[in-house]
């Protein structure tokens, strides 16, 4: 045999050999690949996609009233959890977003990534209601309604409202320590019971007061409410608050407070002052309403949104929140803490300490139930009986639904 034969042949046997071991032997493990060394440059995440809430508010953001109460509600939230992010339009109403719904809004905001949505008016009860049968996926809180309570609301709609009436109380306790004409004037908005129980409160509020703390008769006490038609002046449309303080002014009236969302009462009490009268106002609903004219602001009850809100974006956020009519009140250890309490009262540099003194006794014993002024004899305006004597009224029947003004007010209850 050649050396050339003997080497093919020989060479063939081999790589036979070789095909033969290979297709027995287990298959190779992959060599891992080597994990990188440390460096000091960190690695990028992709960043956690922020939970959205949008706020529809009635009046502007910056009205120094109930709007803006609700728009700085939404900031603290933006504050207190992270990654949250607001998204917001504010004076959807008839006068300055003609055409425009609620829908609408609503739509662009779940365009948005909204998940959940505050709407902040009764104004937009019936509107919240279909907007939430329509969009099942999304929660919607509607501010100060009750369809949760009374079984309208779809699944995914609540209600949040503050007790505000205890809020009235103290306004109407300081009014009456204040006044000197025994006259005290209520600037209300449109007529519902809100507004009517609200009002209700302030005027109990101050004729206990009025009596108690300073010993004259409740006839005495002139209490009276004219309503402008909305939550705000517009043109062609309401009253004019500003004519409508100023006539409280001009028949005697020497306290006004204020139910509507904006300053005008205080504003015009401030230019009275200026113009040497000896009057005084209480504005209504944000903070640092005080803040337009502190020479003649008595205080101010307010609403303090974001504990609520906080709570509601949380619960939405970890997937446990529910359907709920939540009617908060204040911390009676502290009706001023921005963490705990749902209303409050921030007494104004224009009260005197004699009034501020015996405000603050009033406010412990509401504190305490001392003070307990929602239980009868009360009668209404037209002198049906609304509690009897020692009746206690339930929240929920008797004062959250009120039909009437009370007996010893003065104004129209429709």
């Amino acid at each position: 045999m050649s050396r050339t034969r003997w080497a093919w042949t020989c060479t063939s046997f081999i790589v036979a050999a070789l095909v033969v071991l290979s297709a027995c032997a287990p298959a190779a493990t992959p060599t891992p690949t080597p994990a990188p060394k440390p460096t000091d440059t960190p690695v990028s995440l992709p960043a956690k996609e922020p939970f959205v809430f949008g706020v529809v508010l009635v009046g502007p953001y910056n009205d120094h009233g109930w709007s803006e109460a609700h728009y700085t509600a939404a900031q603290y939230v933006e504050q207190k959890l992270p990654n949250t992010k607001m998204i917001w339009l504010d004076k959807l109403n008839p006068s300055d977003r003609k055409g425009t719904t609620l829908d609408q809004v609503v739509s662009d905001m779940i365009a948005k990534g909204a998940k959940l949505i505050f709407t902040t008016s009764d104004d937009f009860v019936q509107e919240t209601r279909l907007a939430a049968e329509k969009y099942k996926d999304t929660i919607f809180v509607n501010i100060s309604g009750d369809d949760a309570m009374t079984g309208k609301a779809p699944p995914n709609l609540g209600n949040y409202m503050g007790k505000m009436e205890y809020g009235k109380m103290i306004a109407g306790c300081a009014a009456a320590m204040t006044t000197q004409t025994g006259k005290l004037g209520y600037l209300g908005p449109l007529i519902n019971d809100e507004t009517r129980r609200l009002a209700a409160s302030a005027y109990l509020g101050a004729k206990y007061c009025w009596t108690t703390y300073r010993g004259k008769p409740a006839e005495d006490l002139k209490f009276d409410v004219k309503w402008i038609g909305f939550w705000f002046n517009i043109p062609g449309v309401t009253l004019d608050p500003t004519k409508v303080s100023n006539d409280f002014f001009a028949a005697g009236v020497d306290v006004l407070m204020s139910g509507i969302d904006t300053t005008e009462a205080l504003v015009v009490a401030g230019q009275l002052h200026d113009q040497g009268k000896q009057v005084w106002a209480i504005p209504y609903d944000f903070k640092n309403a005080c803040d337009e004219k502190p020479e003649v602001c008595l205080g101010v009850p307010y609403f303090n949104w974001g504990p609520g809100y906080v709570r509601i974006v949380k619960q939405a956020m970890e997937g446990t929140w529910k359907q709920h009519w939540t009617w908060d009140g204040p911390d009676w250890t502290d009706i001023n803490n921005p963490d705990t309490s749902a209303v409050g009262f921030v007494f104004g540099p224009a009260l005197s300490p004699e009034a501020k003194a015996a405000t603050e006794k009033f406010i412990k014993g509401l504190a305490d139930g001392s003070i307990d002024l929602f239980v009868g004899p009360l009668n209404f305006q037209d002198g049906t009986v609304y509690l009897k004597a020692g009746e206690k009224a339930v929240w929920e029947k008797n004062v959250w639904y009120f039909p009437k003004l009370l007996e010893g007010m003065t104004g129209p209850s429709e």
